[in-house]
């Protein structure tokens, strides 16, 4: 018989108990734990009990690795969620799989039952070495493999990298380090659905300046990995590419667009009301609009000949693949600055400040700050979104960590021609952004340079879990081949 032991992540609310009665009654569970804030409401009955001031830190990691050593048992069953419904059934199958794969961290699918009690699936996304970022979804309940877990608990003493939120983050980094991450796709648990939170809090949550001691954990953690794994980068220096033709005009303001009726003749406004001491022209490619964007765009266009309205022949284009009809223009310009068709730039200035940047110094890339507003501009939480997480030293290897990189982006025009967007609509900035930064510098603008709209149309409002999955793996596929590369 398989010998397991578990640890509970405590809250205290009454959902819990009848997770730890079953734990308490399997026969394969030797021995139980919970994890608990120091003000929580224990449960009764024999229990070893770790109260902390955070449950995630390195000290509850290695008080709860010590402890396992002493059960004896071959896995160590991690429910991070005490409302899980956790049949036996599915404990011997995360065993079962980990035994034959040899697997380090076994996870699977889960069901999540509805107030009505409904059960509908709950899809997670496989592990790859891009998923190294701190809010990956394991589902409620993980299975470590305890042959894995003695070979790491001494090298994190040695390493002490004593943390208040990161402990189980360098714990499962260091696991995967060991070992394959298997995910079953199948329903092994039932979690009863939570409370959701405003999709706007979610979205932009790493971001907001409250998490800052968090995210420098999360940092310090994510580059003692990549470190171990050959795929840290010291600050890049390569040499721009140059072009010999000269440019039409000093920098281009790039917009692709389908359908976006209503806010495309604001944003190509606030384009061309930009005020500089050299020649822009704007840049929209209408991705074959159905709404009648088309015709704004080219009655705008026969007013003002700064706006470029390029219609594609292709059909097939995201908009990775409409940036690069605009950067191979012959109207593009030196420098291409990003945006989208339903934002508006904050100020008459915001061309010069980029430009003006980058002829600071050799970066092949500027990112400004944008501010977060309604439709009607008026600011919404969380307000300023600064990405000051990024620092010229490191920014290149947390950039693998984090979610983005901000807005407005701009471009150093030979050097982004030489590599391209990936011809999608969700990701393919995020895919740039690590693909410069294993090279070429990067510079930072951190005042708000651009109005971004939350709004119904938003291509991220109110998306479902298949395409939030969708999402969520192609950035790690991106991750994974920018860590492979990294690593060569």
């Amino acid at each position: 018989m398989t010998s397991m032991a578990a640890v509970v992540v405590w809250t205290g609310k009454p959902s819990g108990a009848s997770a730890l009665d079953f734990l308490k009654r399997c026969p394969e569970i030797q021995d139980v734990a919970i994890v608990a804030r120091a003000e929580t409401p224990l449960p009764s009955g024999p229990l070893a009990v770790f109260q902390v001031s955070n449950p995630w830190s390195s000290e509850v990691v290695v008080d709860v690795l010590r402890w396992f050593d002493q059960s004896k048992a071959e896995y160590l069953v991690w429910i991070l969620s005490p409302s899980a419904i956790v049949p036996e059934a599915g404990l011997k199958r995360l065993a079962d799989c980990a035994r034959d794969t040899n697997a380090s961290i076994v996870y699977s699918d889960y069901y999540d039952r509805r107030t009505n009690g409904v059960l509908e699936m709950h899809p997670l996304i496989d592990y790859q070495p891009g998923s190294l970022r701190d809010d990956f979804d394991f589902g409620p309940v993980l299975l470590l493999n305890g042959t894995a877990l003695t070979r790491v608990v001494s090298r994190i003493k040695h390493d002490s990298l004593a943390t208040e939120f990161g402990g189980w983050y360098d714990l499962r980094l260091r696991l995967t380090e060991e070992g394959p991450v298997m995910r079953l796709p199948e329903p092994n648990f039932t979690l009863p659905l939570p409370e959701k939170r405003g999709g706007i809090e979610e979205h932009f949550s790493y971001v907001d300046p409250r998490n800052r001691n968090y995210q420098i954990e999360m940092e310090r953690i994510a580059t003692a990995h990549l470190k171990r794994i050959g795929a840290f980068l010291s600050p890049p220096q390569s040499t721009l590419i140059q072009e010999a033709n000269p440019f039409p005009v000093e920098a281009s303001v790039v917009i692709p667009v389908r359908n976006r009726k209503r806010t495309v003749a604001d944003a190509v406004a606030s384009a061309l009301a930009q005020q500089a001491a050299f020649p822009f022209n704007v840049i929209v490619v209408d991705n074959h609009s159905s709404d009648g964007t088309t015709q704004i765009l080219a009655d705008m266009a026969c007013r003002e000949p700064r706006l470029v309205h390029i219609v594609p022949s292709r059909l097939d284009l995201g908009i990775g693949g409409c940036w690069n009809e605009a950067i191979h223009s012959e109207a593009c310009g030196r420098y291409a600055v990003q945006l989208d068709s339903d934002d508006l730039y904050h100020g008459t200035d915001v061309l010069t400040r980029i430009v003006a940047e980058f002829h600071r110094a050799d970066y092949a890339m500027v990112i400004g700050s944008y501010t977060i507003v309604d439709f009607d501009l008026n600011p919404i939480p969380p307000g300023l979104v600064d990405h000051r997480e990024w620092t010229d030293e490191n920014g290149p290897n947390n950039g693998l960590r984090i979610a983005g990189f901000g807005a407005p982006r701009a471009f150093h025009v030979p050097t982004l021609r030489s590599i391209g967007f990936p011809n999608v609509s969700y990701g393919e900035d995020y895919g740039v952004v690590l693909r410069i930064t294993r090279q070429y510098r990067l510079g930072r603008i951190y005042d708000s340079l651009y109005w971004c709209r939350r709004w119904e149309d938003n291509s991220d409002h109110a998306l479902s879990l298949e395409t939030k999955n969708r999402y969520a793996l192609y950035k790690d596929r991106l991750r994974t081949i920018e860590i492979a590369a990294r690593q060569k």
